[in-house]
Order: C-alpha cells, then structure tokens, then sequence
C-alpha cells in the first residue's frame, strides 16, 4: 500500500494552484501548507508538491506517470480538463482504454514542470 506521494515543482505557487485544480477534480483539497510543500488529500495528505527551484522540465518520454483512482469518467474528464485550463498539457486524452486485466477509462496530463500523471475509473460492466 502506498502512503503518500511526492512531486517536485520549479515554481510552488503556481503548481499549488495547478494541482488544486487538477487533484479537486478528484475530491482533494488543499491540507497543508509550509515553506517549500503543500500537500493534497481527502483526509490526510496523500501528494505532496516540494520546491525544487532548480529543477529542470521532465522529459516527457521517461515512462514514468502516477495514475490517480477516480470516482467516474465526468471526474477523468474534469480532471483532464482543470489540466488544460491551469497551465498543464494533454499527454493523452480522455477516453476508454485496455489495462491488462479489464478495460478503463482514463486520461493523461503533464503538471507545468512535465510530469505526467493520469485520472482512471473502472465502471462497472453494465
């Protein structure tokens, strides 16, 4: 099980408002803030955003991404979209896909500094 994660940012203040955006879409909220991180959660922080001033953009071709579960496809999609309006980049629209075990939908966005993170719900079969 993963506890937390964390995420470094060359400009706090504008990846706390991107990852407000992005993360509320998902039912996070914004739970502390100190010098240098601002964490993100339901109930405790789970992302963490940490100031790394010198950093460089991420390739976007790492094939690292952190995919986040999501509550249904309006919330892929409202994720996706709070991306797009707050300064992150499409890396894969939303839509169905096929995991390795059932189908899914889900979509991919890239945080100002190029990291790639994506939104995925699992309906239920009808």
């Amino acid at each position: 099980m993963i506890d937390h994660l964390s995420i470094a940012v060359s400009d706090l203040k504008r990846s706390a408002g991107f990852y407000e955006a992005v993360l509320g879409a998902l039912g996070f909220s914004r739970l502390v803030e100190r010098p240098g991180t601002v964490g993100f959660g339901k109930r405790y922080p789970e992302i963490w955003i940490n100031h790394r001033p010198g950093m460089t953009r991420a390739d976007p071709d790492t094939g690292h991404h952190v995919c986040l579960r999501a509550s249904s496809d309006e919330a892929v999609r409202a994720f996706h979209a709070a991306a797009l309006a707050n300064g992150g980049a499409d890396a894969g629209a939303p839509g169905p896909r096929q995991a390795a075990m059932t189908t899914y939908i889900g979509a991919f966005i890239l945080d100002p500094d190029g990291a790639k993170l994506e939104a995925a719900c699992f309906p239920r079969p009808e």
